[in-house]
């Protein structure tokens, strides 16, 4: 996503009138928190990339700055992969056809991210060749081709993993990890706003994309509040999308969901027509206190807790870009190393898809949807 750059001030969520608890000291016990991308201990595979569109400066910055060793990049315009290469990999070998990129015997991780109209074939090429997977998110238009690929893998013997880069945004991973520790206790209630600029993808495909908000941008949120609530079963999900008044562009630019869960909610909300003041906030509530982050945009966020036993602002590393690619991936190599599946599995990011589906069939069908039910991305 890209977004404008402001002067950067924190401003508390909700009315300035809320009470604030007195600033203490954070409580003796808080707990370290590992919210910051891992890499494994030894394994250092070789790595292809198929796929050299623009959001892959960022995988490559990050792969590059971590030290991992990307040997092989594809892409059918071959000048993209050779722009590629000799900007971060100048050893690397380029290709114009992944299957000639797949025929490398030592290559055994592969990073995909064309389009998803495209890359379930060339998925299925890479898991067929033996190679673990990076796809690109939204992971598939259907769930049930989703989970076709999920069990292959199995089959296979490789892993198969989603590039959920917003999971490793500072922010979200810190508050993710924050709730998995107990420190809110309960989880009640997971509340997201952004407001920003989206005009950037004029000219480009993913102006066609009708479901652009809602499916394209709103999968990493929807991925965030399936991990916030990774053992429940969302009951309802209610959404809306709709033009603004001045916008240009054909995808709806404007929409929102909130997803109902037995004894807990969330809401979600994007005004993506705001040309000045962009403003991205979370809030999530629990039975021990609130855990909330703003910022001017997602790569500047500042998080506080707010408990009866006074306030805290840890002050966090990192940034969404380029450090989400390096979680993505890292989490990918460490589950490879470590034999077991990683959290962003094919398996895992279903149930993201799942709420994302039901939102877009409920903004046209004006009526709540069940998760689950509904099997492929809606058309308009």
């Amino acid at each position: 996503m890209q977004q404008k750059n402001y002067p950067s001030t924190f401003l508390a969520l909700g009315p300035t009138s809320m009470p604030q608890p007195s600033k203490k000291s954070p409580p003796a016990l808080l707990p370290e928190l590992p919210y910051l991308p891992r890499d494994p201990k030894k394994y250092r595979p070789k790595i292809g990339l198929i796929g050299c569109g623009g959001i892959t400066s960022y995988h490559l910055e990050a792969y590059k700055a971590a030290e991992y060793n990307v040997v092989a990049l594809c892409d059918i315009n071959l000048e993209a992969a050779k722009d590629r290469r000799d900007e971060f990999y100048p050893e690397a070998e380029v290709f114009a056809d992944h299957r000639k990129l797949l025929k490398l015997e030592d290559l055994e991780v592969v990073d995909i991210t064309t389009h998803p109209e495209v890359r379930n074939p060339i998925v299925e090429d890479a898991l067929m060749a033996g190679k673990h997977v990076l796809s690109q998110k939204p992971f598939v238009l259907n769930l049930d081709e989703g989970q076709r690929l999920a069990d292959l893998a199995d089959q296979q013997g490789v892993l198969l993993a989603v590039n959920q880069n917003g999971r490793w945004a500072p922010y979200f991973s810190y508050i993710r990890e924050a709730v998995r520790a107990g420190l809110l206790g309960d989880v009640v209630g997971v509340h997201c706003g952004v407001h920003w600029d989206h005009s950037w993808v004029r000219g480009t495909e993913f102006e066609k994309v009708y479901h652009l908000i809602l499916y394209d941008f709103a999968i990493h949120w929807f991925d965030f509040v399936a991990t916030i609530f990774p053992d429940q079963t969302p009951e309802r999900v209610y959404a809306s999308a709709t033009r603004s008044a001045n916008q240009d562009l054909m995808p709806p630019l404007l929409a929102q969901a909130t997803i109902e869960y037995p004894n807990a909610q969330a809401s979600l909300v994007f005004d993506a027509d705001v040309p000045e003041g962009g403003w991205d906030r979370v809030l999530v509530s629990g039975s021990r206190g609130v855990i909330r982050s703003a910022g001017v945009d997602n790569n500047a966020q500042q998080v506080e807790f707010l408990t009866n036993e006074g306030s805290f602002s840890p002050k966090l590393e990192g940034k969404w870009f380029p450090d989400g690619f390096h979680g993505t991936m890292g989490e990918l190599l460490c589950a490879i190393e470590e034999k077991r599946q990683p959290t962003h599995s094919a398996h895992n990011n279903l149930k993201s898809l799942e709420l994302c589906f039901a939102a877009v069939e409920s903004s046209l069908r004006h009526e709540p949807v069940k998760p689950g039910t509904v099997r492929e991305l809606p058309k308009h």
